[in-house]
Parts: C-alpha cells; sequence; structure tokens
C-alpha cells in the first residue's frame, strides 16, 4: 500500500470510527471524503456514460449508510468502500445493458415505417377503420382517441361523454377483443 494511499485509509478511518460512536461532524467528513474518492473510482469506469456519475455516488453513499453496520473495523474502510461502490456500478451496467437491448434504433426502421405514397396509407387508414369497425362504438372511439390520435384518457373521456374509468375499461376491452379476433397473442 503506498504512503498516500496509507494516509487516506488512516485518516478515513479514524474519522468512520468516530461516526461509528455516533459523532455527527466524524460521520459528515468521512461521507464527503468518500463521495470524492468514489466519484473519482466511478467516473474512471463510467466514461461512456458520465451523467450517470452522480446517481451512481448518492447511491453507494447510501448503500454505504445502509450498510455501515457491516463494517469490520478490522478491515481497510476504503476496500469496503470500493467494493459498495464497485457492486453498485456492476449492477448498474446490468440495469443499463437490459434497457438498451430492449430499445431499437428509430433510422434502423426508417424505410419500414415510412409509406411510399398517399395511396398505400389511404389503404392502411382503410384497413384499420375495417378492423376497428367490428368493434362496439364505445370502444372503437376509445381506441381511435387514445391510441391512434394520442388523447389522454382524461381528454377522451371529455369528448366522448364517457368517465375515465370507461375508457380505461374499453380501451382494453376493444384491444382484447381485436387481438382475439386476429390471433395475436397478448
Amino acid at each position: 500500500m503506498s504512503e498516500s494511499l496509507q494516509t487516506m485509509e488512516a485518516a478515513l478511518h479514524a474519522l468512520w470510527m468516530n461516526s461509528l460512536q455516533g459523532d455527527a461532524r466524524s460521520y459528515q467528513s468521512a461521507l464527503t471524503l468518500m463521495s470524492g474518492y468514489v466519484r473519482r473510482f466511478l467516473q474512471k469506469r463510467m466514461q461512456s456514460h458520465p451523467s450517470d456519475v452522480e446517481d451512481l455516488v448518492q447511491e453507494t453513499l447510501m448503500a454505504i449508510h445502509q450498510k455501515r453496520h457491516t463494517y469490520q473495523t478490522d478491515q481497510p474502510l476504503t476496500a469496503w468502500m470500493y467494493a459498495i461502490a464497485r457492486y453498485k456500478w456492476v449492477d448498474h451496467l446490468r440495469a443499463h445493458g437490459r434497457r438498451e437491448s430492449l430499445h431499437d434504433d428509430i433510422d434502423d426502421w426508417s424505410d419500414t415505417l415510412t409509406v411510399k405514397s398517399d395511396e398505400a396509407a389511404s389503404d392502411a387508414h382503410k384497413d384499420l377503420a375495417l378492423v376497428l369497425s367490428d368493434l362496439p362504438v364505445r370502444q372503437r372511439e376509445a381506441i381511435e382517441h387514445t391510441r391512434l390520435q394520442g388523447l389522454s384518457i382524461a381528454e377522451t373521456a371529455q369528448k366522448t361523454g364517457q368517465s375515465e374509468a370507461s375508457v380505461k375499461v374499453n380501451v382494453h376491452r376493444g384491444l382484447k377483443t381485436l387481438m382475439a379476433k386476429w390471433g395475436a397473442k397478448p
């Protein structure tokens, strides 16, 4: 262990031990020092997502606070602190990786989403109107306003004269009916 690391460990350990005895000033000082160390630790690892560093610093400090009773006083405090930071970092990578894999880049779909002619767009609207025509009026209106026009439940309720609860129920039932009729699985 380098001399600067030993000095850092000794100062931080002393503050932490005092804070565990109930010294609020030592606790505040220890967390302030820890936040700087954790921030630098995470900045090195989060260069591709620098905007997430502060959130992870706060999550790490919260975990340190919540798990302070697990610290074994005969062990290096910095190792314990960095282990918690590393777990938070890995958790973030796992969650971020899962979220990113769920999203398709819209540019990949640009050819699929565009309509080549007004005639094709008109045909699509006719097909959609035909599909929706099988539904009862209230279900059809609720779906058209909320799903196709992008109105909120409240706006749709006001426009159709239904209650908000009825709009929600009619959208749900209408979509369920369409899925059952057209062979889609929920």
